[in-house]
């Protein structure tokens, strides 16, 4: 992990691995929490975390330096976001296959595969999901589709995901869900945020 500043007061984790992206962001929210580290966003993407809003970057840094974060494990006693999810996606053939696997295997390994929000981006409330192993990674449509329907269900590479308003999409569609994603008025907003455990279940 290499830590190196942006701008006046934000410092940018480059990590070595997606799995690192999840323990550094976990033990720096756990850091925050008890008093050890001031920042007024930690934003986790594919490969880096971004800290920003840190009085004293400098300082900050040396104290990370140090730091070594706690492994990513399953706790019984976390919750899972059930999320009920009709697979009638349109693109279950295409994923079954790059996966060489009957349809229903590609539904069956949806549905018992227990996801992770490693990041958020793209739109409001839109998860990035792993979980999956990589071999199960897909390529996104060679033209994107002009609209997506809300609560569609997709894969792209290595993720899974949910698009929580309709918008152009280029990922594979796999199923759709009724429930929202995005509410402006919620609090939060957002209903899947970094760390939280997923699973997509079949109704």
């Amino acid at each position: 992990m290499r830590i190196r500043p942006v701008g006046r007061h934000a410092l940018l984790l480059d990590c070595d691995h997606p799995g690192q992206v999840e323990q550094w962001r976990a033990e720096l929210w756990r850091r925050r929490a008890a008093g050890d580290l001031s920042a007024t966003e930690i934003v986790p993407a594919a490969g880096t975390v971004l800290l920003d809003g840190v009085p004293d970057p400098e300082s900050a840094a040396a104290r990370i330096a140090g730091w070594t974060p706690a492994p990513v494990t399953t706790t019984a006693g976390t919750a899972t976001l059930e999320i009920p999810t009709v697979y009638d996606g349109e693109d279950l053939p295409l994923v079954a296959g790059h996966w060489r696997l009957t349809v229903p295997q590609v539904v069956r390994r949806l549905a018992d595969t227990e996801f992770r929000v490693a990041f958020c981006g793209f739109a409001p409330g839109f998860g990035y999901l792993t979980g999956l192993p990589p071999r199960y990674a897909v390529p996104r449509l060679p033209t994107p589709r002009p609209r997506v329907p809300a609560g569609s269900v997709a894969l792209a590479g290595p993720y899974a995901g949910i698009y929580p308003t309709a918008s152009p999409g280029g990922w594979l569609l796999v199923g759709r869900t009724t429930l929202t994603l995005f509410d402006v008025s919620a609090d939060p907003p957002a209903t899947l945020t970094p760390g939280t455990r997923v699973r997509l279940v079949t109704v």
